[in-house]
């Protein structure tokens, strides 16, 4: 497949909670495209359901109806093994809160999915190494979480994410707790991994300016 042409396709998709009150309607009949290489930003008040949505388009959760299709295959048909190697293969997460290993280093940080999916530890620690020298990073590989920076720590949470070289990168506030400096140094790599790596991104955010830079905007509303 090739930019521009459709990776994902979201059709009349529901998503409800049960809960002890009764049921919570999050997502109700949304539908929209997501074209290859292309930058999306899913915007709304907070409860409107964005990282509920990332969660199904990364197959992290089912819908309760409709379909999130992938290049034409509904996640929802898929068995948990083969949506854990799609995930793998295909998909990358970036949080707003960094989950690293406070006992790690970057380096391990880095390259601990690759480990996780039985890569050779010199393979995976090497390309752990490139990510973060190309991120900045080569001075602090040894570096744990608690010596770094937020804006550091966001950028071994981009590496580890990017370590299985997906094609689309899911990210759920991924500036939320930086500066403004920080803030835009995590949206030029991920400009840059776009621009070069023909990588989809699909990026939850508050910050309306950020949203009307991407290609493509999908607004939620609270139920």
């Amino acid at each position: 497949m090739t930019a521009g042409e459709s990776l994902y396709d979201v059709k009349d998709l529901h998503k409800d909670f049960r809960l002890a009150g009764g049921v919570v309607k999050v997502l109700c009949g949304l539908n929209f495209t997501v074209q290859r290489g292309q930058w999306t930003a899913l915007v709304g008040p907070s409860g409107s359901g964005k990282t509920t949505l990332l969660h199904l388009l990364g197959g992290l959760d089912r819908p309760t109806s409709g379909a999130v299709m992938l290049e034409g295959v509904d996640l929802a048909t898929l068995s948990a093994r083969r949506l854990t190697a799609l995930r793998r293969r295909r998909i990358g997460f970036v949080f707003q809160a960094y989950h690293l290993f406070p006992e790690l280093s970057a380096w391990e940080n880095a390259a601990l999915p690759a480990l996780h999916w039985g890569e050779a530890r010199d393979d995976a620690f090497a390309k752990a190494r490139q990510w973060l020298e190309r991120f900045g990073l080569g001075e602090r590989l040894e570096h744990r979480p608690q010596e770094l920076s937020g804006g550091e720590q966001q950028r071994v949470a981009i590496a580890r994410a990017l370590i299985n070289d997906p094609d689309v990168i899911l990210a759920d506030e991924p500036t939320g707790n930086l500066d403004a400096a920080a803030a835009a140094d995590i949206m030029a790599i991920l400009a840059e991994l776009r621009a070069t790596g023909n990588k989809t991104l699909v990026m939850v955010t508050h910050d309306q300016a950020l949203a009307a830079r991407a290609d493509a905007v999908v607004s939620l509303m609270k139920q």
